[in-house]
């Protein structure tokens, strides 16, 4: 069972007001699923009836909603986040006993604090260098001189090549792959020439990386994920990317080599950005969008085409294909009309 706090125990953790009684809770769940001694959080209109028969015992709102409910509640500028605290509050992380698994495979040169923990099936390679409290979970692979910084968290069956380094706090899910060649071959005639792929993958403090996510390592310059960094499940990022701090990637997102993404960007699922192309600070893009030039003011940019019946779409896609006569077409009508236009004023003049 989860510990119980008061409301006045949480806002003194979390900071917030509290208002109505201080009652205790101990889980957090949404307004529609909580019940007695559940926390909930409050952020958008459109779910006040959700609220307003919801079972929870308290909720974090809002100032601006502070006075839509009678349930005890904690105001606070950020609900969202609040409850994010909240639930890494009341479900912590679990705790891994330090040590080596017998099933492990450690490098007598390899440099590991007592307090690390490395799970069975794990293979720790030469020279790799561990901060205190890292956890290599059970079939992960971490290749000759690697860096982990402390406190980070490999989930079973992640693979990190060579040479790469990882900050502090990051936590890399199963499957993740870090540090394989890039997609660099010169053309030869008729075949293709492998171009070795010299660089690595650094990897900056308190990054979350998805299941099966990929990042490749540079080809002469390092592939750069800056600290804060959160990618989602599914990603691929090409040779020498640079990936600015804070900045959140979801799922299914293909970013070519050598393109660099600003600060506190905000990329969505199964867009697709074009290799060397430079996105500015702040920008958004939306889900599913083709970037294919640089992007240099902060802002949201989208290019999608609204889905339709397929036999409508292929008249839609018909149609793209002239647009280019079209315009043609119209700038020919737009001289011509022009020209009656100039007629009819001299005749009306004379």
């Amino acid at each position: 069972m989860s510990a119980h706090y008061s409301l006045h125990e949480i806002a003194a953790k979390f900071g917030g007001e509290v208002i109505g009684d201080n009652i205790k809770v101990n889980r957090v769940a949404s307004l529609a699923n909580a019940g007695v001694g559940s926390i909930s959080f409050f952020v958008d209109q459109k779910y006040k009836s959700v609220l307003d028969v919801s079972q929870a015992s308290a909720v974090v709102l809002s100032e601006s909603n502070k006075d839509i409910t009678g349930l005890p509640r904690i105001v606070t500028n950020n609900p969202y986040a609040y409850f994010a605290r909240l639930s890494e509050l009341f479900n912590p992380k679990q705790s891994i006993q330090p040590g080596i698994s017998v099933h492990a495979v450690v490098d007598i040169s390899a440099q590991l604090p007592s307090t690390c923990s490395i799970g069975p099936g794990a293979v720790v390679g030469a020279d790799v260098k561990l901060g205190e409290g890292v956890v290599i979970g059970p079939g992960c692979i971490v290749g000759d001189r690697v860096e982990i910084g402390k406190n980070s968290r490999l989930e079973p069956r992640v693979v990190v090549y060579h040479d790469c380094v990882i900050g502090k706090e990051c936590t890399l899910l199963s499957g993740s792959v870090i540090g394989a060649d890039g997609f660099g071959y010169a053309p030869d005639n008729d075949k293709w020439v492998k171009i070795p792929q010299v660089g690595r993958v650094l990897i900056g403090d308190y990054v979350d990386i998805g299941v099966n996510t990929s990042i490749d390592r540079g080809a002469l310059d390092d592939t750069v994920i800056e600290d804060g960094v959160k990618l989602d499940n599914l990603i691929q990022i090409g040779h020498n990317c640079v990936i600015g701090a804070h900045t959140v990637i979801a799922g299914c997102v293909g970013i070519a080599g050598s393109a660099h993404i600003g600060k506190h960007c905000r990329i969505g699922g199964a867009a697709m950005i074009l290799g060397h192309l430079e996105i500015a600070d702040g920008i958004t893009i939306s889900p599913g969008s083709m970037i294919t030039r640089s992007l240099t003011k902060a802002d949201t940019y989208t290019a999608l085409m609204p889905f339709q019946l397929h036999d409508d779409w292929l008249k839609t896609a018909a149609s793209i294909r002239h647009l280019a006569s079209m315009v043609e077409r119209v700038k020919k009508l737009e001289k011509e009309l022009n020209l009656v236009k100039q007629n009819q004023d001299k005749t009306e003049k004379n």
